[in-house]
Formats: C-alpha cells, sequence, structure tokens
C-alpha cells in the first residue's frame, strides 16, 4: 500500500530554509545585513601588518577562509587579517569551525596603535577547544574559554549551545550604540558587558591589557580574524551597523 500524502492545513506556514553559506536572503538585506567575505575572494580583508592579503598562511577553498596551521604561535605564520573598514556599533555574525585543540580569536575594536609582537589588541571573541587546549584552565574563573571576552569576562556557555569539535558554530558579537555589548554562541547569550564603565575598567586594570593606557576605547575599530598557528575556518561572516 502507498504512502498516503496528507495536504498541507489550510494557511500552515513552510519553515524558512537556512540560507546557503556566505549568501543573505532578501529579507536580511532589507534589514541592513552585509557579507564580509563573498566566499571566493579576499575582498575587504588584508594583512594586520600590512596594505594586501598574506600570501601563505591563509587558504580560501570551498567556501571556507581559513588560517592554516603551523606550529601554535601568535600571529606568526601568516598572520592576523583585519577588514578594511573600521566599526562603531554593529552586530556581528560569523561561523566557525575548531579543529582539535586549536586557539584562534575574533578581535574588534583593532586600532593598530599598540605595538605588539604578537596578535594586535583589541577586545577578543575566544575562540578555542576547551577540553584539549590549555589556555582554557588560565585566566580567572574561566575568561579565556570559548566565547569569553578573552582576559576579561567568562562566558556562561549552558550546554545546548556546545557542539563538538568539528562542527560549525555561529558567533556573534553585538556592540549597541550606548556601549553595551553581548557575546553569542550559537543563539544563545553568554555574557555581556558595559564598555568603558568603572566596572569595566576595574576588570581590565587587573588583566594583561593594563599597559595599554587607551585599551578598548577607541570609538570605532577593525575586525580581527586571529591566525594562532592552529587550523580554524570561517564562512558566513556578516554585519550590520547599528545607529
Amino acid at each position: 500500500m502507498g504512502t498516503l500524502t496528507l495536504p498541507a492545513k489550510p494557511g500552515a506556514a513552510t519553515p524558512a530554509a537556512e540560507p546557503a553559506p556566505n549568501t543573505l536572503t532578501a529579507a536580511a538585506r532589507r534589514q541592513g545585513w552585509r557579507l564580509l567575505f563573498d566566499g571566493q575572494t579576499a575582498t575587504g580583508w588584508r594583512s594586520a601588518k600590512g596594505a594586501a592579503f598574506p600570501t601563505h598562511g591563509w587558504q580560501i577553498e570551498n567556501g571556507e577562509l581559513t588560517t592554516l596551521a603551523a606550529d601554535g604561535k601568535e600571529s606568526a605564520n601568516g598572520g592576523d587579517i583585519i577588514t578594511t573598514a573600521q566599526y562603531r556599533a554593529f552586530d556581528f555574525s560569523f561561523e566557525f569551525q575548531l579543529t582539535p585543540g586549536a586557539n584562534s580569536g575574533v578581535i574588534y575594536f583593532v586600532t593598530l596603535a599598540e605595538q605588539t609582537p604578537g596578535s594586535p589588541i583589541g577586545l577578543e571573541y575566544q575562540l578555542l577547544d576547551d577540553a584539549r587546549h590549555p589556555d582554557a584552565k588560565l585566566g580567572i574563573n574561566g575568561d579565556r574559554t570559548l566565547a569569553s571576552l578573552y582576559d576579561l569576562v567568562p562566558a556562561v556557555k549552558p550546554a545546548a549551545c556546545q557542539r563538538p569539535i568539528g562542527a560549525w558554530n555561529v558567533g556573534r558579537v553585538v556592540v549597541y550604540p550606548t556601549n553595551h555589548v553581548e557575546h553569542y554562541l550559537n543563539g544563545v547569550k553568554v555574557l555581556a558587558y558595559e564598555r568603558g564603565s568603572p566596572a569595566f575598567e576595574a576588570l581590565v586594570a587587573g588583566s594583561k591589557y593594563h599597559v595599554w593606557p587607551h585599551f578598548a576605547k577607541a570609538p570605532a575599530g577593525h575586525l580581527l580574524l586571529q591566525d594562532h598557528g592552529n587550523r580554524v575556518s570561517f564562512r558566513s561572516l556578516k554585519i550590520k551597523e547599528l545607529r
């Protein structure tokens, strides 16, 4: 006997399909979203140490922007990459895929004003294999774990928003014009803070960032994808500026 297929109820909505990676729906475009990676070229990105995109250490393939494995050192292979544009208040969403033991980060409000031997300074959404990388056990109260504001505010991650290493995750940073900031992991808000508040400045004073007097005070900055010597892939990088 054949399978009986019942007609849809009048007025029943069909669930909207997720857009393909590195694409935007018409509705998203109307809402002000823009892609920061077209899936094929490095347009809109450059080296944090020069005007061109790195000639090695990064790969664009299969719609993915990947920092390649080297020896696990910070910004020592192809180096970090930054957006050519700078942003003030924004909603930034990105997909990332970690490999076992990987360490990387998405850093925002990067000005390149500080002179550092490694990555430029900024506010960092930590990307880390918490179970395998030793950095997860350093810092204070887990403030160096996945989705944390690195070395400042720990992410509180319910089991429902955690995915195994090798799966694609969705990270998100929202910076409001009021300087209220939120981090999300796979649709769940995992932390919030007020940039520039007395409580925030107290955290900075107790962190590795205390040596830079203007840390996190810039009104605008670049977005940065970190080369930390481990293979990490990105796709569906998109932003909506807030006013």
